[in-house]
């Protein structure tokens, strides 16, 4: 048991106090949160335009007379369907590529391509997430926006949206988390994140279980304080609806 104690003492010195090599990992624990954050604000922003366009053709299409309108609205949600088929239907981390080899090939921070490319990503999910938000208001709604005069875009940002937004909060919640580990692979463009920070340590030491064990560790707790922070939140959202 000592020898173990003492060995595990070892491989905790040598990847993480040796050379301030813990300073990786806090260094990357920062960019992987700033990475996430900022994906997550760029995926919401792009996530109501997607929702508005999609609910609003689904609810009004039929009803709307033909001319330019219906075919703007038939056309933006065209464009909508082919982002969300392309976007969920393939690999974030060819995604990233993509951005960071071919489309932005001229920035060379990975940083911001990462948000950029994960913000796209997140939007397509997110989009869904306000849709059925959205198409869940029952129709009476619109109809009391309408009978206080408001027009549709009025009754949406004033009315919709609000409860909307309040009945997905959770969900969105949740879907921060999952872009929280999805960033795992921003390595792939040089972005020195939380996991690439725990791969350089293992290429320094040649030893793999302490920096990646650590890694591991690092992920579970942060998944574990936003988990607890959601059901905090799905809690509160309970007791004020009482």
């Amino acid at each position: 048991m000592h020898e173990w104690f003492e060995e595990i003492k070892r491989q905790f010195i040598l990847n993480f106090i040796n050379d301030n090599r813990w300073q990786f990992l806090l260094n990357g624990l920062f960019v992987t949160l700033r990475i996430t954050f900022f994906a997550l604000i760029i995926g919401i922003a792009i996530g109501v335009v997607v929702a508005i366009v999609r609910s609003t053709h689904d609810k009004n299409a039929d009803r709307i007379k033909r001319g330019t309108g219906l075919f703007l609205l038939r056309f933006f949600n065209g464009i909508c369907k082919i982002y969300l088929t392309v976007i969920r239907g393939t690999p974030v981390v060819v995604q990233l590529m993509i951005f960071y080899f071919i489309i932005l090939v001229s920035i060379r921070n990975g940083e911001l391509i990462g948000i950029i490319a994960f913000g796209i990503n997140a939007g397509a999910y997110i989009a869904e997430i306000f849709r059925s938000g959205i198409m869940s208001i029952d129709n009476g709604q619109f109809e009391a926006g309408r009978s206080l005069g408001f027009n549709y875009i009025q009754t949406m940002q004033h009315i919709i949206i609000p409860q909307a937004f309040k009945n997905i909060l959770p969900t969105l919640a949740n879907e921060f988390i999952v872009l929280l580990k999805e960033t795992a692979v921003v390595g792939y463009v040089a972005v020195q994140d939380l996991t690439k920070a725990g791969d350089i340590i293992r290429g320094r030491t040649f030893s793999a279980f302490m920096p990646l064990i650590a890694v591991a560790l690092v992920y579970l707790a942060l998944v574990m304080f936003f988990t607890w922070l959601v059901g905090k939140l799905e809690r509160r959202l309970r007791s004020s609806e009482r």
